[in-house]
């Protein structure tokens, strides 16, 4: 009897898988007839060319699917993906992508289809990560290799005691304030970008979620303030960074770094100047432009995802840049000179560092053109007792 029942089974099932496969797969005839016909058979899934633009076809397969598949939830998705706009309570003039889930996929020129955020991350990830950390390791290196061969740019002559003030209070506290924001913005957003390989498999997750947090909000909050030093740091130094010919010579002469022989100056070399309209006013610019968006503070801007995509990749490019850049006016202004450091914590500056280092500005000094104290009146260069000075130049 057990075995009568397993025969039994066993030709239900060999019946059933038959039925299937005569369901699914063309007769011979079938299949004859459709190859000399030209003409392929698809079941009730396959859309025909052309026949996607029929909302009637559409209809009619989607009912049939929720017939023999019910549940499946495929052409919701795919009207996700394209961009579909479904309710939001939110105002639309405040919030117009509320009702859209995802970002619509666009189909790119030689590329797969993809999203818009997608596009945006892929950018960020494989482009702008890595190269921005290449940049910045190239500016370190560069530095170090001078440092090496160079060393620290000493005075040759000796100095004579007399001071010439360099910066002002207020120039120090406007230079100190933007430093300061400088430092915590550029601090926080290479933790932000490039923690996640150095730092958290260091200190763990938990840990590291938390720096990050913090140091998010700490790059929101210095950034406003970064933005207002930058501008009082232009319109402070401005006058005494305008071009001049002078600049020319000092840069087709390398400013005398590999030369031996420093090349004279006004208050700012050319090299500083760069700095100045290069970093302070066109990255500057770009920073704060595109920081301010992404901290949604330009009033009666729309903020829809591609502005905020666009905008991140807009600041991410030209903070890496400045970044880059103020490695060397750093390097420059700490270990890279004698004295330098001390004139911005001080004030002030020897006779023969302004002479060696700033030679135009030292003479103008001199001239009567330019008093040596603005802020504190004493006696001016000119009017000081006549002192050996050393004349040699770097």
């Amino acid at each position: 009897m057990r075995r009568f029942l397993l025969t039994i089974g066993l030709a239900l099932a060999a019946w059933g898988v038959a039925a299937q496969t005569q369901a699914t797969t063309p007769a011979p005839a079938a299949a004859a007839a459709e190859t000399a016909l030209g003409v392929k058979s698809a079941n009730v899934f396959q859309i025909a060319p052309g026949a996607d633009a029929d909302p009637k076809y559409k209809d009619q397969t989607n009912a049939e699917r929720a017939q023999v598949q019910p549940g499946n939830n495929a052409p919701m998705w795919r009207a996700v993906g394209q961009g579909v706009t479904g309710y939001s309570s939110l105002p639309k003039s405040q919030a117009p992508e509320a009702g859209n889930l995802i970002q619509p996929f666009v189909q790119y020129p030689g590329a797969r289809l993809a999203s818009a955020g997608e596009s945006w991350r892929q950018v960020r990830n494989n482009i702008i990560v890595p190269y921005g950390a290449a940049l910045l390791l190239i500016a370190v290196g560069a530095m170090a290799l001078f440092y090496m061969g160079k060393g620290t740019i000493e005075l040759h002559g000796q100095e004579t005691g007399r001071k010439i003030e360099r910066f002002t209070p207020f120039e120090r506290s406007a230079h100190g304030a933007n430093a300061i924001a400088f430092v915590a913005l550029a601090v926080s957003g290479i933790v932000m970008a490039y923690g996640k390989y150095f730092l958290l498999p260091i200190i763990g997750g938990t840990l590291f979620g938390w720096l990050t947090y913090a140091l998010k909000n700490l790059h929101n909050f210095a950034g406003p303030l970064f933005a207002v030093s930058l501008v009082v740091v232009f319109v402070t130094f401005l006058k005494d960074n305008l071009p001049s010919k002078d600049d020319l010579v000092w840069l087709l002469k390398g400013g005398g770094l590999f030369s031996g022989t420093e090349v004279p100056s006004h208050r700012f070399n050319a090299g500083e100047k760069v700095v100045f309209w290069g970093g302070v006013l066109f990255l500057g610019a770009i920073v704060v432009a595109s920081g301010l968006v992404l901290d949604k503070l330009i009033p009666g801007l729309i903020y829809e995802r591609s502005t905020m995509q666009i905008a991140n990749m807009v600041h991410a490019v030209a903070t890496l840049c400045m970044m880059a850049l103020f490695i060397g006016h750093i390097y420059m202004g700490t270990i890279g000179m004698r004295g330098a450091y001390q004139a911005m914590r001080e004030g002030h500056v020897d006779e023969t560092w302004a002479k060696e280092h700033h030679e135009l500005w030292y003479n103008d000094i001199k001239a009567g053109k330019i008093p040596a104290q603005r802020s504190v009146p004493v006696a001016s260069v000119a009017d000081a007792p006549a002192a050996p000075v050393s004349t040699a130049s770097v």
